[in-house]
C-alpha cells in the first residue's frame, strides 16, 4: 500500500477512535481528567484483541500487514457505520469478511428510466442483463433486445449477428469483457456470476481466450458504431450513468453524433 494511503488510513482510524468515549464501548473509567479525547490507543487495542504497539503503528501509517479479520474487529469495536466501514476497507484495499453477497433485486424506480429519454437508452443489472429499454434502443439493438437473451455478454459472444453489428467486433468484445471483469469483481463468488462465466468459457472460444487475458479496464463512454441490418452504419456517443443508491446498475444512453443528426434532419 502506498505511504500516502497508509497515512490516510491511520488518520481515519484516529478520528474514529477519538469520537468514542470509554463508556460507549463498555469500559469502566475512574472519574478523572483525561488528556486524550475519546478512547486511548491502548484501550482500542485491548478491545480488538491486538497489541498496543501494532495498533499504534497502524495509526502512524507504518508499513504493517493487517488481515481482513483484524480490520473487521477494529471497525466493529470502533462502532463504524456501514459507510465508514466500507471506506475503511477501501482504503486498506481489503475485502470486508462481513460483506454480504449483493442482492440482485431490481429497484422498481429504475425500470422506467429509459422511457424518459429520447435517444436509445437501456438499463443493465449488475451482471449486465437487459432490464428495460426504450423504443429507440429496441429499434437499434434488434438482434439482442428483440430476442429472448437478456445477457449482453451472451449476445456479444454467442449471437453471430453481433460480429457484424458491432463494428470492429474483436476490439469491442475484448474491451467489453475487460470492463465487465473490473465492474463485477465484487460478484465473483456469486453463483450467478460463476454460472455465466463458466458457461461462456465452454461455449465461446473467443470468450475463453479474452477471459484468460485477465485484462481489467474502466467502463468508458465514447463513440460507438453499429452496422444496422436495415439502416446501415450508425454512429453514437455512449454515456453510462450509475444511480448513486444502486451502484451495480447502469443506465446506458446513446446520443447520435453530429453526422447522424445531420443525416436525420
Amino acid at each position: 500500500m502506498p505511504a500516502d494511503r497508509r497515512q490516510t488510513l491511520g488518520q481515519f482510524l484516529r478520528t474514529q477512535r477519538e469520537k468514542l468515549s470509554p463508556t460507549e464501548v463498555g469500559l469502566l473509567v475512574v472519574p478523572r481528567r483525561r488528556r486524550t479525547p475519546g478512547l486511548r490507543r491502548e484501550e482500542t487495542a485491548q478491545l480488538c484483541g491486538i497489541s498496543t504497539t501494532w495498533y499504534t503503528w497502524l495509526e502512524q501509517g507504518r508499513d504493517v500487514t493487517c488481515s481482513p479479520a483484524t480490520l473487521s474487529r477494529i471497525a466493529t469495536n470502533l462502532k463504524m457505520s456501514a459507510t465508514e466501514r466500507r471506506y475503511l476497507f477501501t482504503l486498506a484495499e481489503l475485502r470486508d469478511p462481513q460483506q454480504s453477497a449483493p442482492v440482485l433485486t431490481t429497484p422498481k424506480t429504475l425500470l422506467g428510466l429509459p422511457e424518459q429519454i429520447k435517444s436509445p437508452a437501456y438499463l443493465l443489472d449488475p451482471l449486465w442483463n437487459i432490464l428495460s429499454a426504450n423504443e429507440p434502443a429496441r429499434a437499434l439493438f434488434t438482434g439482442w433486445m428483440n430476442s429472448s437473451e437478456p445477457s449482453q455478454l451472451r449476445y456479444v459472444f454467442l449471437n453471430p449477428e453481433a460480429k457484424t453489428f458491432l463494428i470492429d467486433w474483436p476490439d469491442r468484445a475484448r474491451r467489453l469483457l475487460a470492463e465487465f471483469r473490473a465492474d463485477t469483481a465484487h460478484l465473483a463468488r456469486t453463483t450467478a456470476f460463476q454460472a455465466l462465466t463458466s458457461a461462456l468459457q465452454a461455449e465461446s472460444q473467443e470468450f475463453l481466450h479474452f477471459w484468460q487475458d485477465q485484462r481489467v479496464l474502466p467502463r468508458e463512454g465514447g463513440q460507438r458504431s453499429f452496422q444496422h441490418p436495415f439502416r446501415g452504419v450508425l454512429n453514437y456517443e455512449q454515456i453510462t450513468l450509475t444511480p448513486a443508491e444502486h451502484t451495480g446498475y447502469k443506465l446506458v444512453i446513446l446520443t447520435p453524433t453530429a453526422i447522424e443528426q445531420t443525416r436525420a434532419s
